[in-house]
């Protein structure tokens, strides 16, 4: 579960990046520099990124935490692992 101040964190960064959509929609209207497109892709995405990393922390000071101190971490840790794999690729 997503504690308060996560959930606040997440939202804020998600409102920047949804202003930057719109921003970035404008410039392609605009016809404006591929180069300057891209640039503001890569900003989003990696603002999307600090965003699931927020969330990720969370998850790991609460759910895994939990489960490995009631002997049940395995299945949450490969759960992770696996979550960690998809972000990364």
């Amino acid at each position: 579960m997503i504690d308060k101040s996560t959930k606040e964190q997440s939202l804020m960064r998600l409102k920047k990046v949804e202003g930057q959509i719109k921003g970035l929609m404008r410039m392609i209207e605009q016809d404006k520099y591929c180069i300057d497109l891209m640039t503001q892709v890569n900003a989003m995405r990696r603002a999307l990124e600090k965003v699931a990393l927020i969330i990720m922390k969370r998850h790991i000071e609460s759910c895994v935490v939990e489960s490995i101190k009631e002997k049940k971490g395995a299945q949450k840790i490969d759960e992770l692992i696996d979550s960690i794999d998809r972000f990364i690729r």
